[in-house]
């Protein structure tokens, strides 16, 4: 077959040769943009290389010569400038950019790199910092060269699936039973910090496995007693639920006492303080709750005038501030005595260590909020996940429905442990 072909060019020099190809494209003057590849050494392989560009170019596949050129640190800038997501997830993306990514790869052509470069950037991050920290810099380096596809790469560098190398078991979180003393215990150390609020948020989060975020976002119109009467009903979508809403939930007769999860309040940048965010995947969801926690929360929001359901120690949002650093670390630390005096910002007294929650986060009464109802067997699983905000898949997520027995069944269940703990409570004193 002669090699024909009015778009495609080969030009010896020297010992090699180069092939020219016509990139589809005109320049500004009318004449047609080609692009070309020399190194050749054989005048069929070039001409076969310029063909198989006319092929990609014809399907759509093909990556432009200056495309592939582009350095990964202009890429970085359209790929941040292009984001949309919650505020707390473009923090993360942008610091792990700036920390991580673009310090490595920012000069770099984006073309230039391949898997064994991926590879080598894997095996740097895994090693500088926490297994936690490179994984998320990995997934978002992952994200940043898929979205390059077709435009500046013809297929992404990051291998999906590990193939070859030594075995490595994912470390995981080890978890111990959260036991209704080990809440006490740590309920007992936030009331030191924080008054009776400290007290019932940790039950609170132990009792309904709400989110940090969401515990320090609520606001009494979206609590028991005063919701759902109280509600805000900002969406007019939402009206027929705001109507059934005070059917099935409040207080008194055979409503049920409930929480509702709209929001979650975090710290930002924007503005000074918290802001309010919808609930982590969109999780907006009611949380009936035991008696015993109605009780609780009813006396704690009549001691206080702060909107805050669980205020700060000033009384703003929790969110506002570290509350880690601020609260947590001593909840499940302990700590000395703290005078009232000069430079004291909060004064408390000796609180013990909670030794089951040394090193553990907060986040973890959340996870033994499940564990909880878990262990009765009874509890519809679409229920239970359904109040951890969670979205089920399948045939089950699609046509299962929280039912108002359902909804009872937990209830019992949370107060059965609260009165089982009691009990033992009062064995250990008359002992």
């Amino acid at each position: 077959m002669p090699r024909i072909d009015q778009h495609i060019h080969i030009e010896w020099r020297g010992s090699t040769c180069r092939v020219k190809w016509w990139s589809g494209e005109y320049l500004p003057n009318g004449r047609k943009r080609y692009e070309s590849k020399g190194g050749f050494t054989d005048e069929d392989e070039a001409f076969q290389h310029g063909q198989d560009k006319l092929y990609e170019i014809r399907h759509g596949t093909h990556v432009r010569n200056r495309d592939k050129a582009t350095l990964m640190g202009d890429w970085l800038d359209d790929w941040l400038e292009a984001m949309d997501y919650a505020y707390s997830t473009e923090v993360a993306y942008r610091s792990r950019v700036e920390t991580h990514i673009r310090p490595y790869f920012g000069r770099m052509a984006i073309g230039d790199i391949d898997t064994l470069t991926y590879r080598a950037f894997k095996k740097h991050i895994q090693q500088a910092v926490g297994a936690t920290t490179a994984k998320n810099v990995l997934s978002t380096l992952g994200m940043i060269l898929d979205d390059a596809v077709p435009r500046l790469i013809k297929v992404s560098p990051v291998e999906r699936t590990k193939r070859r190398g030594k075995f490595t078991k994912p470390a995981k979180e080890r978890k111990r039973d959260v036991s209704e003393e080990t809440v006490e215990a740590l309920a007992r150390n936030a009331r030191a910090l924080l008054g009776e609020p400290g007290y019932v948020m940790i039950w609170t989060m132990a009792v309904t496995g709400m989110r940090p975020g969401e515990l320090f976002g609520l606001t009494r119109e979206y609590c028991y007693p005063a919701w759902p009467a109280s509600d805000l009903r900002l969406d007019p979508k939402e009206a027929d639920r705001y109507e059934e809403d005070l059917e099935r939930y409040g207080k008194g007769g055979s409503l049920l006492p409930a929480i509702r999860v709209e929001r979650q309040a975090q710290r930002t940048k924007r503005v000074k303080g918290a802001e309010f965010f919808p609930p982590k995947y969109g999780s907006h969801r009611t949380l009936v709750i035991p008696p015993f926690l109605a009780d609780m929360l009813e006396g704690m929001l009549a001691s206080h005038t702060s909107r805050w359901v669980f205020p700060a120690y000033r009384g703003g949002c929790l969110a506002a501030g570290d509350f880690n650093s601020d609260y947590w670390h001593e909840i499940r630390g302990g700590a000395d005595e703290r005078p009232k005096g000069p430079g004291v910002r909060i004064p408390r007294p000796a609180i013990p260590a909670v030794p089951e929650f040394q090193g553990k986060r907060m986040y973890l009464l959340r996870h033994s909020h499940k564990a909880w109802l878990d262990e009765e067997l009874e509890h519809s699983r679409y229920a239970i996940e359904a109040r951890m905000g969670h979205e089920m898949g399948g045939v089950e997520g699609i046509y299962s429905s929280v039912t108002v027995p359902m909804e009872r069944a937990i209830m019992k269940t949370l107060q059965q442990r609260w009165e089982g703990f009691q009990e033992r409570v009062a064995k250990d004193v008359e002992s």
